[in-house]
C-alpha cells in the first residue's frame, strides 16, 4: 500500500513515523514544499529572544534522518497543487518548475495553516514579516540584529510571545490591533492583568486601531491608522492564521468551521481514502460536542498518530479537544481550557461565571503571588464549562486539572470535590481552583 502525506511538520511526520512502526513494509512518501520538516514551531519566539542560539536548534529530526533511519521517502521542495480523488493521484511542482505526479492508496492532508496577511497597501514591502515557518524564524532573527523598534500587528499568542522576545533583545515594541480589547477570549479582569504586565515592560499598546497601510519611511517603515501613525524598522504581522484547505476544497472535500477540512473522529474526510490532520483540520469540542477549529500542537501530533493507526486497521478514535492552551507573557503565565461564557452561550448553554483572586502558595509561605481565576459553569446542568488562569507561577500545570474535568464531563460540584495536592510551597490548603469552584457553586 502506498501511503502519501502532504505536509512534513507535526501531523505529517508523526503520521509517517508511526505508520512505519505499525507497518514496516508500508511505502510512506511525504511531500513538503519547504526545506524543513519536523521542527518546534512553538519554540521560535524563545529562540529568537536568544542571539546565541541557532534557529536550527529547533529541528527535531532532519529529512535525511527520516530517510535513513525509517525508510520514509521525504521529498523536500515539492508543492502539491491538486488532488484527484477519482484516480487517487496528486499533482504538483518541484522547486524550479518541473511537474510531478504520484499515485496513492491512502492520503493524508497535513498542510497546516498560513498567516493572515491583509490585502492592503504596503504589506508586500521588505521588512513586513510573519512568523509561521522555520524560514520565517530565520529571516526575523537576521532582520532584528539591526532593528531598534518593531511594530507588531495583532495581540494574540504569537504577537505577545514575540513582544517578550524582542524586549529581551532590547528592541522597542509597539502593538496594534483592530478590536478594542486585548485577548477578547480572556475575561476583562484577567485581560487587565496581562495588559499591565505588557505596559510595565515597556510595550506600547494601541488597541482599537485599524491599519490602513504600511509605507516605506527612510530606512524604516510607517504604519498608518486613522488617527495614529507608528514608525519602526520592522513590522511583524501576527493577526491570526487560516487553515490551508484549498487543496481539499478543490478536490471536493467537505469543509468545517473557518473553512478547515471536516474530519470524523478517525480523522477521515468526506472521501474514505483521504485523511486530514493538524492545523488544516477541524475537531470535535469535548464540552459543546460541536465541530471547532482550534489549531494546537498536541492535537496535531495526536491526530497524526491516529491516522497512522487507522490506515493500519487499529480503529483509533479521538475523543476531541478542550482547547487547552498556555503561553507566557514576560513574568505571567496565561492559560485556558474549555469555553468562555460567550462561547458557551453560542453553544446552547446557560452560562454563569465567577472571577476570584487567590494565592499560588500558602498565605505565610515566602514567594507567594496572586493567581487570577475565571471559571464558567452551566446553570441548568451544573456542568463545568471552562476555566481561565493568569498568574506569575503555578498556572501552566494547574490548568490541566480542569482540562481533565472537562474531558470527564464533571459538574462544578464534582470538580469542587476533587482531591487536589497541597503543600505550602505549592498551594494554599484550598487551592484557587477549588475556591473558584466553590464561589461559582453559590451563584449556580
Amino acid at each position: 500500500m502506498q501511503f502519501v502525506i502532504i505536509g512534513g511538520d507535526a501531523a505529517g511526520m508523526s503520521a509517517a513515523s508511526r505508520a512505519k512502526r505499525n507497518q514496516p513494509d508500508l511505502k510512506v512518501t511525504v511531500f513538503e514544499q519547504s526545506q524543513d520538516v519536523s521542527y518546534s514551531a512553538c519554540g521560535m519566539p524563545y529562540n529568537i529572544a536568544d542571539p546565541d542560539r541557532k534557529i536550527n536548534d529547533l529541528v527535531v529530526r532532519s529529512a535525511q534522518a527520516f530517510r535513513e533511519k525509517q525508510n520514509i521517502d521525504v521529498k523536500l521542495g515539492h508543492r502539491v497543487t491538486s488532488i484527484d480523488p477519482k484516480t487517487k493521484k496528486i499533482v504538483g511542482q518541484k522547486i524550479g518548475g518541473e511537474d510531478f505526479y504520484f499515485d496513492y492508496d491512502k492520503l493524508l492532508i497535513a498542510t497546516g495553516a498560513s498567516p493572515i496577511i491583509p490585502d492592503l497597501p504596503g504589506f508586500e514591502l521588505p521588512g513586513v514579516m510573519v512568523l509561521k515557518s522555520l524560514e520565517d524564524g530565520r529571516n526575523i532573527k537576521e532582520k532584528i540584529q539591526e532593528a531598534r523598534k518593531v511594530i507588531i500587528l495583532g495581540m494574540g499568542y504569537v504577537g505577545l510571545e514575540m513582544a517578550e522576545a524582542l524586549r529581551a533583545r532590547k528592541i522597542e515594541v509597539d502593538m496594534i490591533k483592530k478590536r478594542p480589547r486585548l485577548l477578547p477570549w480572556l475575561s476583562p479582569a484577567l485581560a487587565e492583568v496581562v495588559e499591565k504586565e505588557l505596559v510595565a515592560h515597556g510595550v506600547g499598546l494601541y488597541p482599537g486601531h485599524e491599519v490602513k497601510s504600511i509605507e516605506k519611511k527612510n530606512s524604516g517603515l510607517k504604519v498608518a491608522c486613522e488617527g495614529l501613525i507608528l514608525e519602526g524598522d520592522m513590522v511583524l504581522v501576527a493577526i491570526g492564521i487560516r487553515p490551508n484547505s484549498q487543496l481539499a476544497e478543490n478536490a471536493g472535500l467537505a469543509l468545517g468551521p473557518s473553512r478547515s477540512i471536516a474530519v470524523d473522529r478517525v480523522l477521515k474526510t468526506s472521501d474514505h481514502n483521504i485523511y486530514a490532520a493538524g492545523d488544516c483540520a477541524d475537531a470535535f469540542h469535548v464540552v459543546s460536542e460541536q465541530r471547532v477549529w482550534i489549531p494546537l500542537a498536541l492535537r496535531a501530533n495526536r491526530s497524526g498518530w491516529a491516522v497512522a493507526d487507522n490506515i493500519a486497521g487499529l480503529n483509533t478514535e479521538l475523543q476531541g479537544i478542550a482547547g487547552t492552551a498556555v503561553f507566557k507573557v514576560f513574568d505571567l503565565e496565561v492559560a485556558r481550557t474549555g469555553l468562555t461564557a460567550d462561547e458557551a452561550r453560542e453553544a446552547g448553554f446557560d452560562p454563569e461565571e465567577m472571577t476570584i483572586t487567590g494565592r499560588s502558595r500558602a498565605h505565610a509561605h515566602p514567594g507567594s503571588s496572586q493567581i487570577h481565576v475565571t471559571i464558567t459553569g452551566d446553570r441548568l446542568s451544573g456542568r463545568l464549562l471552562g476555566v481561565q488562569l493568569v498568574g506569575k507561577e503555578g498556572v501552566a500545570h494547574r490548568i490541566d486539572a480542569p482540562a481533565v474535568a472537562l474531558h470527564s464531563r464533571m459538574t462544578v460540584e464534582e470538580f469542587y470535590q476533587t482531591d487536589l495536592a497541597y503543600a505550602p510551597p505549592f498551594s494554599p490548603v484550598w487551592d484557587p481552583m477549588l475556591t473558584a469552584a466553590n464561589q461559582l457553586l453559590k451563584k449556580l
